[in-house]
């Protein structure tokens, strides 16, 4: 690559799509200054979602080590992570990005049609050992735009005391049909059936794909029978007393909160809160979110990817592809990942982290059937599409409209 972003124009869509394609859970304020004008070429700046950690954290002093291996200076910002993807389509406009940028995975295909992002090609980072399902997240046209850091998604927890007492045996639990089933037992033992987040956000749309997807239906037809029947199973289920009817207003961490009274027998939820389910006071399991008709529904992916923005400067990219490969090798990929609560990227790692931690098993299933939210090339037409199926969930879930109503007018709205 031979021109700098300054000769490139950043799409209409682009710019919107940010708004919503951040991740829905964001940290605190920035630690530091963004500006990067006044860094010398011995010093790469870096980017990333994490304010929450210092510099004396053991993240900080992993980016200064990778740096020092590279024999540079690094100043590092961590931003808010709703905050991140404007602020370096900002920093491109301004000739002014970043070195190394690690952001939220939905976002890099938004900021790669932006012309943000330089491709794997690009800068020679090897991604040949990363999980395709994962690398997808972030792929557009054909091309690859960085490697993912670590992921997360969505599964099942459990309350080992209240299946016991309805009398579910949790291995029977293997398709649609048997968890409706089990959770009409657990509401006729007296306790309640299960809790997710369906609240009107991009945080309700996480949380409903793993159903979407475990139908068989796609994004681009919101509309298609598949899609009816993974939104009619949520709804009859509210109707039915098996959930309740606060997931319309639910967050993931108030959907948490409903299942830590111990009252419930699942919560759809995911890996970040493994250590709130240790302090829960109960019995716990996690089990793989089922497909309609079996097996593991694909989840969406949460988790960053490391890219390299374009530079002005192209003989900065050699040291870029320095940091970047250090910051994803398979020992700091383990260490980073056990920090985050994060399921590494590649099967050598996630054999590692499950030979260390035999409960992070479920975890790795679930994460090698999950897909990125703009896989299948949608890029910056995930946001559009996300947004009507938010409002279709709402719609269905209020009683307003039919399931089959609501994601006709989804499908419409979203062309």
């Amino acid at each position: 690559m031979n021109s700098s972003f300054r000769q490139r124009r950043l799409t209409a869509a682009a710019v919107t799509a940010l708004a919503v394609a951040v991740s829905a859970t964001a940290c605190s304020s920035d630690s530091g200054s963004s500006d990067t004008k006044s860094v010398g070429n011995g010093t790469y700046t870096i980017w990333d979602p994490y304010p929450q950690f210092a510099k004396s954290s053991d993240w900080a002093k992993l980016l200064d080590q990778c740096g020092a291996k590279a024999g540079v200076k690094i100043k590092r910002t961590g931003f808010d992570t709703s905050d991140l993807g404007s602020k370096t389509l900002l920093a491109a406009q301004q000739g002014n990005s970043p070195d190394v940028l690690i952001v939220d995975n939905p976002v890099v295909s938004t900021l790669a049609e932006a012309g943000v992002l330089t491709t794997t090609d690009e800068n020679k980072l090897d991604t040949s050992k990363v999980d395709a399902n994962l690398l997808a997240a972030g792929q557009s046209g054909g091309k690859t735009y960085g490697t993912p850091i670590g992921a997360n998604t969505l599964a099942l927890y459990y309350n080992k005391a209240v299946l016991k007492k309805a009398g579910v045996d949790i291995a029977s639990v293997k398709d649609w049909k048997s968890l409706t089933a089990a959770l009409a037992k657990v509401k006729a033992a007296g306790k309640k059936g299960i809790t997710f987040s369906a609240i009107g956000t991009e945080e309700g749309s996480f949380q409903f794909l793993p159903w979407f997807w475990g139908a068989g239906a796609k994004l681009t037809a919101l509309d298609s029978s598949q899609a009816v029947s993974a939104l009619s199973l949520w709804k009859d289920w509210l109707k039915n007393g098996y959930a309740p009817n606060s997931v319309l207003n639910n967050t993931q961490t108030t959907s948490w909160q409903e299942f830590a009274t111990g009252d419930y027998a699942f919560s759809e939820n995911g890996t970040w809160q493994l250590a709130n389910a240790k302090k829960a006071g109960f019995e716990y399991g996690v089990l793989p979110i089922p497909g309609a008709t079996g097996g593991n529904a694909s989840a969406p992916t949460g988790g960053e990817f490391v890219t390299v923005p374009v530079q002005k400067d192209t003989g900065r990219y050699t040291t870029s592809q320095k940091l970047e490969t250090c910051l994803t090798s398979g020992d700091n990929l383990y260490n980073t990942d056990t920090t985050l609560s994060y399921v590494a990227p590649t099967s050598e790692v996630q054999d590692k982290q499950v030979a260390a931690n035999a409960e992070l098993k479920p975890w790795v299933d679930a994460v090698k059937a999950a897909k990125g939210r703009t896989s299948d090339d949608l890029g910056t037409r995930y946001p559009k599409i996300s947004e009507q199926m938010w409002k279709a969930v709402q719609s269905a879930l209020s009683g307003s409209k039919s399931p089959t109503d609501a994601l006709s007018e989804a499908q419409s709205a979203a062309k």
